[in-house]
């Protein structure tokens, strides 16, 4: 039973442990034992008839709520446990509101009491009303957009085309008491600053010594804003490679346009957008990042975020206008898709950072630099023949067929050890065509277009 989220371990009570309760109270209840030590092992406490009553009296005075106080023995040795359950309402500890998350203890501030205070009392802050705003202040055209968009996704029928806007207000859960939502502002009001100052997309072409070249602020409602960055990236920010295959010009950007949407979409549906900061998106020669501010949810990490999860919008008012629309999906997947995308394309995953309320998605182009400072492009119809081996080809064709293979299955499909499939992976990561990733799934970081003749060429 080692520590975790709802366990924890205490030699001697000291009254300081109260905040380890408001804690537990804030989160998901949890259980401290009183008499054990950092292993877990019982030293025993030897004032426990006092604390037995001490205990409960102190968490009522102090915290306002009722635990349980239990008395164990194991050889002749009493410890505690006290036993928290959940608050449906915020509890504070001397004016601090802590909370429990995984192993550890947090003191709430800022942005993320605001918001822990919202949800205990079962809000959200697009889900608040804005007083000062009526249907009348509202954007056709951005009626118009979540129309044709919801239409051609299938989202609402042909007949629900024809509903006022009302109707539709009334139809997303953006109207409360006949007056809107925040969310109803952002999305449909032509000038959302009205609201939130901050509320548009800078964009900045910048050199790699980070000298600002070009710019554009990209305002309007959150249905315009979605509308329009995305081409205006492709249109002005982003050059296309230009080649020919059978006479037949193509062009490829460095990063594939599905990807840096859903990125954009995320960024938009997720904002903290009350935190009055713009979405920015930086474009150099070797790089694009967009970078939003944002509150994960209470008890997540950058790791949470960027493995499988449950789907969890910070702005559900928003998010359910966009999946009404058709622009994202509701099951968490976004990032999943992202990286399947760049995976595809041919080009690496995006790397997350986390800097305090900003959350960054780096997207690098396939070209790098290699040792002798020359350029590469990391596809398989560069590297394939010089970079890898009969058996890695053969291993990747197999993930190709099943990226969701295991290790074992793929020793027995090569007729190889499951210790030789794990070193083969190891070679991959290090060359960097392989995601070392912890999802139960091989993500390349080429397009490995594996044929039979490439294999019989490299026996």
């Amino acid at each position: 039973m080692p520590e975790d989220q709802n366990i924890e371990w205490k030699e001697n009570w000291r009254d300081d442990y109260l905040k380890w309760i408001c804690g537990f109270a804030n989160a998901q209840g949890g259980r401290i034992f009183i008499g054990l030590d950092d292993s877990g092992n019982v030293v025993g406490v030897s004032d426990y008839a006092r604390l037995l009553e001490d205990i409960p009296n102190k968490i009522l005075q102090t915290l306002g709520i009722l635990a349980d106080v239990d008395l164990h023995e194991v050889s002749g040795r009493y410890y505690i446990e006290i036993i928290v359950a959940p608050s449906s309402v915020p509890i504070n500890y001397r004016g601090e509101y802590h909370y429990r998350c995984g192993s550890t203890k947090q003191v709430l501030k800022g942005n993320a009491l605001n918001e822990f205070l919202l949800q205990k009392n079962g809000l959200k802050w697009d889900g608040l009303i804005a007083d000062s705003f009526s249907i009348d202040d509202l954007d056709r055209e951005s009626f118009d957009i979540f129309r044709r968009e919801a239409l051609r996704c299938r989202r609402i029928s042909e007949e629900d085309v024809t509903m006022s806007h009302a109707q539709i207000l009334d139809q997303l859960g953006l109207i409360s008491g006949g007056k809107l939502k925040n969310a109803a502002v952002l999305l449909f009001h032509r000038k959302p600053e009205k609201l939130i100052t901050g509320c548009c997309v800078k964009i900045g072409r910048f050199t790699n010594e980070s000298e600002l070249l070009y710019h554009d602020v990209v305002s309007g409602s959150l249905f315009l804003i979605a509308d329009r960055v995305i081409d205006l990236l492709y249109a002005k920010y982003l050059t296309a490679s230009i080649s020919y295959e059978r006479d037949v010009r193509v062009e490829r950007y460095p990063y594939p346009r599905p990807a840096i949407r859903e990125a954009v979409l995320n960024a938009i549906v997720h904002c903290y957008w009350c935190d009055n900061v713009p979405i920015q998106i930086r474009v150099d020669d070797s790089s694009l990042s967009i970078s939003n501010s944002c509150i994960l949810p209470l008890g997540w990490t950058l790791e949470t975020l960027t493995n499988r999860h449950r789907s969890k919008p910070f702005n559900p008012c928003i998010a359910n206008a966009f999946f009404r629309a058709g622009y994202i999906e509701s099951r968490g997947r976004g990032i999943a898709r992202l990286y399947r995308y760049c995976s595809q394309y041919g080009v690496p995953a995006p790397q997350y950072e986390l800097l305090g309320e900003d959350l960054t998605v780096v997207f690098s182009s396939a070209q790098h630099r290699d040792a002798s400072g020359g350029e590469t492009d990391a596809s398989l119809s560069n590297i394939s023949a010089a970079e890898l081996s009969a058996v890695e080809m053969k291993l990747v064709a197999e993930i190709q067929q099943n990226n969701k293979i295991s290790q074992t299955a793929l020793a027995e499909k090569l007729q190889i050890s499951r210790r030789t499939v794990q070193r083969l992976k190891k070679q991959l990561i290090s060359k960097g065509m392989l995601l070392d990733s912890m999802k139960k799934e091989w993500i390349f970081l080429f397009n490995p277009e594996i044929s039979a003749e490439c294999v019989r060429e490299k026996e």
